[in-house]
């Protein structure tokens, strides 16, 4: 069956920086549209960004709040996703749950296929 593993997650402190990592297994990586997302307590979960590779050319797309701050790329050799947050906020503090989706465009568009399980992203100020 299909797995998404998320991991990297952690306390940091205000303006630092983490990766995440997705590794997927049980479905053909290349084909599908990878994306993040998260959830802070008390509020529903929201897009963060997405991911397509197509034709040697990788598709992105970026929510607002996080666009010029973080960066998501894909190793369709290791079936992972990754997320590279840099200058975090208190804001960012979330659990960050990676997603897989078969159909391609919009990137972002709902609804997703696979959901891993979470990794939880503190940020302190």
């Amino acid at each position: 069956q299909v797995q998404l593993v998320e991991s990297g997650g952690g306390l940091v402190q205000a303006g630092g920086s983490l990766r995440l990592s997705c590794v997927a297994s049980g479905l053909t990586f290349s084909t599908y549209v990878m994306g993040w997302f998260r959830q802070a307590p008390g509020k529903e979960r929201e897009f963060v960004a997405a991911i397509r590779w197509s034709g040697n050319i990788y598709y992105t797309d970026y929510a607002a709040y996080v666009k010029g701050r973080f960066t998501i790329s894909r190793d369709n050799a290791k079936d992972t996703v990754y997320l590279q947050m840099n200058s975090l906020k208190a804001a960012d503090t979330a659990v960050y749950y990676c997603a897989a989706r078969r159909s391609g465009a919009p990137l972002r568009s709902e609804p997703w296929d696979y959901w891993g399980l979470g990794t939880q992203v503190t940020v302190s100020s």
